[in-house]
């Protein structure tokens, strides 16, 4: 039972994740500038994600937000701005690297040399003495 309750709970985000998107407007034009900007923005639920890939209701209106900015005659500049503003860097899919950011920069590189570090330690832990070879 335990089991199914923890493959529920992970599997949560991706359905949330999953859900049929809303289309973009008809200028091809105001639609390929959203996308765009969208392909941009990383989804904060889906992590992982551009808005643009995401169909979280966040994503969901984050695009909706993108597209009356766009209408309100707001430059790309401007619209990422906004975002940032609100959401901080993490919500750019490329952040800058800044002090605020480093962790999600380095982080990756670390857990690796945590992950080789315990590594050794376990196969050192492991190999059997040159005692207990011999005897």
């Amino acid at each position: 039972m335990r089991a199914w309750l923890a493959l529920w709970l992970l599997c949560l985000p991706l359905a949330l994740c999953a859900q049929n998107a809303q289309p973009l407007p008809e200028d091809p034009l105001t639609n390929k500038r959203a996308m765009h900007l969208a392909e941009e923005l990383r989804c904060l639920v889906c992590q992982n994600q551009t808005i643009a890939d995401s169909n979280a209701e966040l994503a969901v209106d984050l695009r909706r937000q993108i597209r009356e900015q766009i209408a309100q005659g707001r430059n790309d500049a401007q619209i990422i701005d906004y975002m940032v503003q609100r959401y901080g860097d993490f919500v750019l899919y490329r952040p800058p690297l800044r002090a605020t950011t480093a962790l999600l920069w380095a982080g990756p590189f670390i857990l690796l040399a945590l992950g080789v570090a315990g590594l050794i330690v376990w196969l050192r832990k492991r190999k059997p003495s040159e005692a207990e070879v011999t005897q």
